[in-house]
């Protein structure tokens, strides 16, 4: 099984798929393979080049397993890569390309799976979900929460790199642009105008202010490495000119509520704390308006359910605990399904020059994945 594992690896790798680029390549490959080895299979277009592909096995509607994972790719750009980010290339037993471990090894591994399922004695349902920009914001999983109507297995297994650690919860995570507007003036003649930056330079103050109430707010500390809402100010972009009073600075801002926190009670609150600099924008001809771009939910899953026992025993962990990053397990909750994110490689390598993984722990992924169909798809629902 390894050499098929390294082959689909080696195709999947060698397509770049980064937000900035289409999913099309791999995805029609996936479905061809899902189809090949009985799967009816949804190729379901969001836009121009993204889709998600939904592969089904089994009896359609019975409550059998979704096992899922994202086609999408984070930029290499900059990287000080020592191999083509972009072929799959191996050294010292270890395969370096740009989602070995996140997430293209589990993909891998599950679609080399197929050809072996027993699908004629599935007693209920397999459903591969595979989706696209996850990397940006759980963008094709948030497709599907909203427009798929389609029944689907209670239960979902996400395969991020965990190092086969069961996790049950994480954070979500939002994207806030706060937009800061001024008057244009020439430099010489500053009162003439009114400093968006200056504003900015305000509306930071007060987030510094609330991120801090938020580290005091701890939930969840045995589970997560930061059990408060994180707040970042990633980026800062205003001005055109060293001469010109600059009437528009824009943050960009990340949260990442706590599980069973809802995102847009956290903006609200960024809204609420902003009300003294929007008064003050104002008196000086300015205004502050704040949008929200993105939200990926949080993922709360119950303790002790039938995919988290299954998971645990194929783990050196008796429960599952929390990641500090967001999955797409968040939108899958909001479709009624209870995720569990569990899978080979290390997140630590994700995201980053020379990402790499151990073909064994792929080996020892697809064990488990033949484990965990067999239990949900091919015994009796009271024997899972």
């Amino acid at each position: 099984m390894t050499n098929d594992i390294v082959d689909i690896l080696d195709a999947l790798i060698g397509v770049p798929t980064t937000h900035n680029h289409p999913v099309t390549g791999i995805a029609s490959l996936l479905a061809s393979r899902a189809e090949d080895a009985g799967a009816h299979v949804e190729s379901i277009e969001s836009s121009p080049g993204k889709q998600n592909v939904i592969a089904r096995f089994g009896p359609k509607g019975t409550d059998g397993l979704v096992i899922s994972g994202h086609m999408d790719v984070v930029p290499t750009d900059g990287q000080p890569w020592t191999s083509d980010p972009y072929a799959l290339t191996e050294r010292d037993g270890i395969l370096y390309g740009r989602g070995t471990a996140d997430m293209k090894g589990f993909i891998a591994t599950i679609t080399a799976l197929l050809p072996q399922l027993p699908v004629a004695d599935f007693k209920r349902e397999l459903v591969l979900i595979w989706t696209h920009d996850e990397e940006i914001g759980c963008v094709g999983s948030g497709k599907l929460a909203t427009a798929y109507t389609d029944p689907l297995p209670s239960q979902a297994w996400i395969g991020e790199p965990t190092g086969f650690l069961p996790c049950r919860m994480h954070p979500g995570h939002t994207t806030v642009s706060i937009r800061c507007t001024g008057r244009a003036a020439h430099s010489s003649k500053p009162g003439l105008g009114f400093n968006a930056i200056h504003v900015a330079s305000r509306v930071v103050a007060q987030l510094e202010t609330l991120a801090s109430t938020w580290r005091s707010q701890n939930r969840f500390s045995e589970h997560l490495a930061s059990p408060f809402t994180v707040m970042n100010i990633g980026q800062i972009h205003g001005g055109t000119a060293v001469n010109i009073v600059p009437d528009q600075c824009t943050i960009r801002v990340g949260l990442r509520p706590l599980p069973g926190d809802q995102a847009i009670e956290r903006v609200a609150e960024i809204t609420d704390c902003l009300n003294a600099v929007r008064q003050h924008a104002r008196f000086g001809g300015g205004e502050i308006a704040i949008d929200v771009d993105q939200i990926a939910p949080a993922l709360l899953t119950p303790s002790g359910t039938a995919l988290e026992r299954a998971l645990c025993a194929h783990s050196p962990h008796s429960e599952a605990t929390g990641v500090p990053f967001a999955t797409d397990g968040g939108n899958f909750q909001e479709m009624g399904i209870a995720s569990l994110v569990f899978g080979p490689g290390a997140i630590d390598v994700a995201h980053k020059a020379d990402e790499h993984i151990d073909p064994k722990e792929l080996v020892q992924c697809g064990r488990v994945a033949a484990d965990l169909i067999h239990r949900f798809c091919v015994t009796s629902a009271s024997d899972a």
